[in-house]
């Protein structure tokens, strides 16, 4: 049984360096409790600048987010002392907001390079081709893409579906969507809804779906809905708080965020929203 623990997490991020701030760090969350099982399917929503994306990357492991306080543990494991690498092969997968292009890499040696590092051996040949001509076709992927270099020149909605393509392949314990339903018609939505319903109906597999809006929780059905304000969970449910989050939204929570040097918590980041 798979388990993903996260407790007391507080997490900065620098800010641009300047005379009045020094380059100091500045909190973004503020004590995130959360605790995702295989078997579950758990949604983070939030408005903009909520530091749903922050929790996203500090689970990950990257260097822009510092980890003040707090814990992450996958199967007893601490996770924060694990490089990024060893995040992944412990069974974390992030499946990013904004999935960067990789050129003169192609799709086909990435997945295998990934898959061999993550499965601790390469997989032969011949037989990485065909399950990968299979999980491309289930993702309606084009063949040819697995020639040409990662992302580049992919539309939005096919960038997303790579992603889904890299999770079904890599087989983590827990995966971490990032707002993997922004920028997806509805075609595009309901294909990578399907791939993300196909990865959590097999055993030891949890997903952690971060998102602004309810439209994908239509195609894939949460356990738990969690609200993300603030820099921490601000209430919890089930399904059901979706669609009161869809009629009313967010801004009875907005409206209670705690503020703090004058800037309500949860707003822009350096380089972007939280």
């Amino acid at each position: 049984m798979s388990t993903l623990e996260i407790r007391d997490l507080h997490v900065s991020v620098a800010e641009a360096q300047s005379s009045s701030t020094g380059g100091t760090l500045r909190e973004i969350l503020r004590g995130v409790n959360l605790t995702v099982r295989d078997g579950e399917t758990h949604a983070i929503m939030g408005p903009n600048g909520s530091g749903k994306s922050t929790l996203a990357y500090a689970i990950a492991g990257h260097p822009k987010y510092h980890v003040t306080a707090g814990s992450v543990t996958l199967d007893g494991e601490d996770v924060l002392a694990m490089s990024v690498d060893a995040r992944a092969r412990a069974g974390l997968f992030l499946a990013m907001q904004y999935p960067v292009e990789v050129p003169g890499v192609s799709v086909s040696n990435f997945l295998r390079t990934a898959v061999t590092a993550t499965r601790g051996e390469a997989p032969k040949l011949r037989e990485f081709m065909k399950e990968m001509r299979g999980a491309m076709s289930d993702l309606a992927i084009d063949p040819k893409f697995a020639e040409r270099s990662l992302n580049e020149g992919f539309s939005g909605g096919e960038k997303k579906r790579h992603e889904i393509l890299q999770m079904e392949l890599l087989d983590p314990k827990i995966a971490v969507l990032d707002e993997t339903d922004s920028g997806l018609d509805v075609d595009a939505l309901k294909i990578v809804a399907e791939g993300i319903n196909r990865f959590r109906a097999q055993p030891d597999h949890g997903v952690l779906l971060i998102t602004h809006y309810t439209r994908i929780l239509r195609y894939v059905q949460p356990d738990f809905v969690h609200v993300f304000v603030g820099g921490r969970i601000v209430e919890e449910g089930g399904p059901e708080l979706a669609q009161v989050l869809e009629d009313d939204g967010y801004e009875r929570f907005t409206a209670a965020a705690p503020v703090v040097g004058g800037t309500a918590v949860g707003g822009t980041v350096a380089g972007g929203t939280a």
